[in-house]
């Protein structure tokens, strides 16, 4: 029985909840919205599977309601990661021979759970602390997550199952071993999912794992560290620790036992990483697998024979769902002279009735910035903008955080092509705009090319298939992930595979069979059933 195959459940993604109004899964959600604001948590790390408290106490505030308090949860320094990574390793043995279809029936089990009596939880606490709107937090932290859990199982198979032919007399054999020692995961604020799959991903595949979440992400990683327990993670396996992140990070790329880092957040932050190990690559037991997913200056190209309401809605939406916090959001467009009225005139209209405020009004498009350190950068370009020549904001442009961080969905539209806000990522509700000349489409496209380091996602919007092939091949390289006419975020678990490339991290795709067998360490096993008992070949024959 412990060797027998079993065939993984064919995945399928998880249906998105609409919530409409007077519907059981809104009322739902909004009682555990309630129960959720009606008490306050104290959050410990898990490490080992228990809970470790230092009593220095850090509190966590929903970003759209500064004077609420969610709870506190224990910071913890380097005592508390070198505990993490000790548990890990004494984990490492038993999960790394436990059957594959075991490791994977613990994640199973966790999409499960999550789909059903995890759902309002999962999606509460990500509307709550990192002001997600319902739809929002429903696509990532509940449809995206159970995603990840299926279609890993099945990736996890495929990529078992992939064995090397066989001579006659031979039998040839593939085995994906874990790597040796822990991962060290640290995860980002603004998707739930991804924080999630983080830490999933290596497990499933055998590692064991020490999860730095982000500080502002807090809340939402002790639903994630429930559900794993719940699902029957063996203690060790996962280890969730908060501390500051040089903190941890010296611990961990000091440690001859790091087998790899899982990784998205900032560009500097992973490339400051990536040099301290290449600094300590004489102290490991093995190369770290390094994969990281970074920053975005993700765009829109739009060709003049495109539809006006089907960019301006791609627009509005690509920019400004979740305040624009997601690594693929669309930051800048080029949109042709002739388009652009049409277009300026929809997005305009449709800003006016965009709703900001609180995650509890499900009116609301808009909510918060994650913290007031991302608001004083987003809000000092809006200002500046406002005194550049050459530059007009002709929507928003408002902000205030004497309630919450809020910044209306600010459009900028400039003369100059590689004008500030066109090149660099602020990971907020602004987008820049470069209207370009009808013949010049070439020019926008060099533009477009050399003004940011990032390749992550991009969008094109065309009618004529062959202007449609030619843009596809000429920005290539511009966008891990590609859209024709279509919104540049939103990318599906078993659909389009995430990743970019350039500066913007290694493209190793989440969310398909690329990213699992970064996590392996492939033993090939030769075995001769008939071994020769003489030395000499035939050719030696007088």
């Amino acid at each position: 029985m412990a060797n027998a195959f079993f065939k993984i459940p064919t995945p399928k993604n998880e249906p998105v909840k609409a919530y409409r109004k007077g519907s059981p899964e809104r009322a739902s959600l909004k009682a555990e919205l309630a129960r959720l604001k009606g008490e306050e948590l104290e959050i410990p790390m898990i490490i080992g599977g228990k809970e470790v408290r230092t009593g220095n106490l850090v509190s966590i505030h929903p970003p759209h309601e500064l004077k609420h308090t969610l709870g506190h949860y224990h910071k913890g320094g380097a005592k508390e990661v070198n505990m993490a990574i000790d548990a890990a390793l004494a984990a490492r043995s038993s999960w790394e021979n436990t059957p594959w279809q075991e490791r994977a029936a613990v994640f199973l089990r966790a999409a499960e759970l999550l789909a059903g009596p995890y759902r309002d939880r999962m999606n509460a606490a990500t509307m709550l602390a990192q002001s997600k709107n319902v739809f929002q937090a429903e696509i990532d932290a509940a449809c995206e997550m159970v995603d990840f859990f299926r279609f890993n199982a099945a990736y996890l198979e495929q990529v078992y199952s992939d064995q090397p032919n066989s001579a006659a007399g031979i039998w040839n054999r593939l085995e994906h071993r874990p790597l040796e020692g822990f991962v060290f995961a640290v995860t980002p604020f603004n998707f739930t999912s991804i924080c999630a799959n983080l830490c999933a991903a290596p497990a499933q595949m055998g590692n064991v794992v020490v999860w730095k979440p982000s500080d502002t992400q807090i809340y939402s990683a002790k639903v994630i560290m429930d559900l794993f327990m719940e699902a029957g993670l063996p203690a060790g396996v996962v280890n969730m620790v908060f501390a500051d992140g040089p903190v941890a990070g010296e611990v961990c790329f000091k440690h001859p036992e790091l087998s790899g880092l899982h990784f998205t957040g900032s560009t500097k932050t992973f490339q400051y990483m990536w040099k301290t190990i290449g600094e300590n690559i004489h102290n490991y037991r093995s190369y770290p697998r390094i994969v990281g997913e970074t920053g975005g200056k993700d765009y829109v190209l739009a060709y003049k024979d495109a539809k006006a309401e089907q960019v301006a809605t791609a627009l509005l939406r690509g920019a400004f769902e979740y305040q624009g916090q997601k690594c693929s959001a669309a930051s800048r467009a080029y949109i042709p002279q002739s388009l652009w009225p049409a277009v300026e005139e929809k997005l305009v209209a449709d800003l006016k009735t965009v709703k900001m405020g609180t995650v509890e009004d499900f009116s609301n498009f808009v909510n918060a910035v994650i913290d007031e350190r991302a608001y004083d950068k987003i809000t000092a370009y809006i200002e500046q903008a406002k005194k550049d020549e050459g530059v007009e904001i002709i929507a928003g442009g408002n902000h205030s955080k004497e309630e919450g961080y809020f910044i209306e969905p600010t459009v900028i539209v400039v003369k100059d092509p590689h004008y500030v806000t066109m090149k660099e990522e602020l990971f907020g509700p602004v987008m820049t705009i470069f209207v370009y000349e009808d013949n010049e489409l070439d020019a926008a496209i060099s533009a477009l090319d050399t003004a940011s380091p990032y390749a992550l996602t991009g969008a094109i919007f065309a009618t004529d298939r062959l202007v449609i092939n030619e843009l596809i091949e000429k920005l290539r390289h511009t966008a891990g992930n590609f859209y024709v006419n279509d919104k540049p975020t939103g990318a599906v678990v078993g659909q389009q595979p995430f990743g970019g490339g350039r500066a913007s991290g290694t493209n190793d795709k989440a969310g398909s069979y690329l990213n699992l067998l970064r996590w392996v360490s492939p033993r090939t096993i030769k075995e001769n059933f008939v071994p020769p008992t003489d030395y000499r070949y035939p050719f030696l024959e007088e």
